[in-house]
């Protein structure tokens, strides 16, 4: 069965180009398909639809969330067709299923005072301080994945002109702008306080570096916004997410077109981005109920 996965891992990042992230996903979703097949003496090449319907019950009864039921499906039909394109089985039991719907829920945004409190807190009169405050500049300025932004490399900021380049999800890359704060942020990060950051002697290309010298990683800034979001005692369940939420919220609510925050975003379809338009949308509702005298 591994050595089925493998092959599976192989040819999806190899035709198809799927970030790190993406593969790992799969992974781990069809070796917890797998776990369930060999505790139900079931075989993997032998699986037809009831077993799939089966599997699913069963991540719904251990409680797993709509999401990532739909999830495991996808990554189960991408599996198994490549069983079928490469003649490993006669038929693919994933077809016409249907994926469970998801209820979409809108993302908490910050208000842009909010958003100001959160990025006053680093302070920036030593190395520590001014990284934290570049990250966080830079993911409310450029709206990028904190995958992204811990991806990035000193040779991926263009200082003189004002943009960042973006290696995103799969193969897609693009150049964004940056505004006049995150600039600054930047060039003093990298001129003044990233030196001292790197260990003597060590090459690194990571744009952010931990104390060892080392590329920072998801995990490290989730404990660096956690720690900021208390500092600054707002009472909201900040994720590294939440300032890419903002950064598209406040952009639609400010006049931006959705095509060009679609775009900024890495979206590959625009329906991704409307959900922020909602959101603009229901602000107005909010503002109108409050203000109009006969609301």
């Amino acid at each position: 069965m591994d050595k089925l996965l493998d092959e599976f891992l192989i040819n999806l990042n190899s035709d198809k180009g799927r970030s790190k992230n993406t593969l790992e996903s799969y992974g781990r979703d069809i070796r917890q398909f797998f776990d369930y097949v060999k505790n139900n003496n079931l075989s993997i090449l032998k699986i037809n639809k009831t077993n799939i319907i089966a599997y699913l019950i069963y991540l719904q009864k251990s409680g797993k969330a709509t999401s990532s039921i739909s999830r495991s499906l996808a990554s189960l039909r991408s599996f198994y067709l490549f069983l079928f394109n490469n003649k490993y089985i006669d038929k693919n039991p994933t077809l016409n299923l249907e994926s469970p719907r998801i209820e979409k829920k809108l993302p908490r945004i910050l208000t842009i005072k909010e958003v100001e409190l959160l990025l006053k807190q680093p302070l920036i009169t030593d190395p520590k301080g001014s990284r934290d405050q570049c990250m966080l500049e830079l993911l409310y300025a450029t709206g990028i994945r904190v995958s992204e932004l811990v991806a990035m490399d000193v040779n991926d900021v263009n200082l003189n002109l004002g943009f960042i380049k973006c290696n995103g999800t799969g193969t897609k890359d693009r150049v964004i702008p940056i505004g006049t704060m995150a600039l600054k942020a930047l060039t003093q990060y990298i001129q003044n306080y990233r030196p001292y950051l790197l260990r003597e002697g060590k090459s690194e290309q990571a744009l952010f570096v931990n104390f060892h010298g080392s590329r920072l990683t998801r995990q490290g800034f989730w404990k660096i916004i956690k720690y900021y979001t208390k500092k600054a005692k707002i009472d909201i369940d900040i994720t590294p997410h939440t300032l890419r939420h903002c950064f598209a919220a406040h952009l639609l609510e400010n006049g931006a077109d959705l095509k060009s925050v679609q775009e900024m975003l890495g979206h590959s379809d625009i329906s991704t981005t409307q959900v922020y338009a909602q959101i603009t949308k229901n602000k107005i509702k909010e503002v109108y109920k409050k203000s109009h005298p006969r609301a």
